[in-house]
């Protein structure tokens, strides 16, 4: 299984292969890369997809010492050290988008483009804080862990039986306390709001009506970020990769062709 190597930690991705544009995409919370199979089917070869595993998720080893979004940012960039790829599309989901944000902002020469997905440039609420604690207290005890399931896939992926049928599936099969670390990171992460305007390659940010992320919130993301493209997808929720990969991925590949997006296959 193909890693890349970080200080603390073997970070696990796929890769399509290919000499198309470069596109590095980070998952969900409480997800994997395998959420974005139908991109990675559907966009290659014309496009180059890699996904990888966020600590405390999936297939990527890492210590269990604290960590955040900057970190994962780095971690991003290390995977892009191990392809030998000088830069790259970067995205991701929720999370994932907190960390190509920020792997925009501390290696700007290295992210030719950015892919928002369900995902916001702003810190937890307390209200979210409290609501995602209340949930963390009910997934770390066996007695109320399968129902916390069950509000995580309607949460998450909605009324999509297939895709709630594995993941319920995964969750449970899943050490309960894996996720601690990985939480303290969602739970503790900062805004980046006043430094978008740092950015400056172009995003196209999708939102996701049902996602539980403001739609203002998307807006600003598209609006701050010049020559940014913003696409609506309603009724979907969190994982929409999965539950509405069409959409999503008429949405990428346009705004790739559209931006004649170039990366460098390799570092020198």
């Amino acid at each position: 299984m193909p890693f890349a190597r970080a200080i603390d930690a073997d970070i696990h991705y796929e890769d399509t292969g290919g000499n198309g544009p470069l596109v590095l995409l980070a998952h969900e919370f409480f997800m994997d890369r395998t959420m974005f199979a139908e991109q990675m089917d559907a966009l290659a070869p014309e496009f180059r997809i890699v996904t990888w595993d966020a600590r405390g998720h999936g297939r990527t080893r890492d210590q269990g010492l604290p960590f955040t979004y900057w970190t994962a940012a780095r971690d991003a960039l290390t995977v892009l050290d191990h392809l030998g790829a000088e830069r790259a599309v970067v995205g991701g989901t929720a999370q994932g988008g907190f960390t190509a944000l920020r792997t925009a902002l501390i290696a700007p020469e290295r992210v030719s483009a950015l892919i928002l997905i369900s995902t916001e440039a702003h810190g937890p609420t307390p209200e979210q804080s409290t609501a995602t604690q209340r949930f963390l207290a009910e997934w770390y005890d066996d007695g109320s862990r399968p129902r916390a399931v069950q509000r995580l896939a309607h949460w998450l992926i909605g009324d999509h039986d297939r895709h709630r049928t594995v993941w319920t599936e995964r969750w449970l099969a899943h050490d309960r306390h894996g996720i601690e670390v990985a939480a303290g990171c969602l739970l503790g992460r900062d805004s980046v709001l006043d430094r978008l305007s740092e950015i400056s390659c172009p995003a196209l940010v999708v939102h996701a009506s049902h996602s539980g992320i403001a739609r203002e919130r998307g807006k600003l993301l598209a609006e701050s970020i010049p020559g940014s493209t913003f696409v609506e997808i309603d009724g979907a929720r969190l994982a929409v990769t999965m539950t509405h990969p069409d959409p999503v991925n008429h949405a990428i590949r346009q705004f790739l062709r559209g931006r004649a997006v170039s990366t460098a296959t390799r570092r020198h």
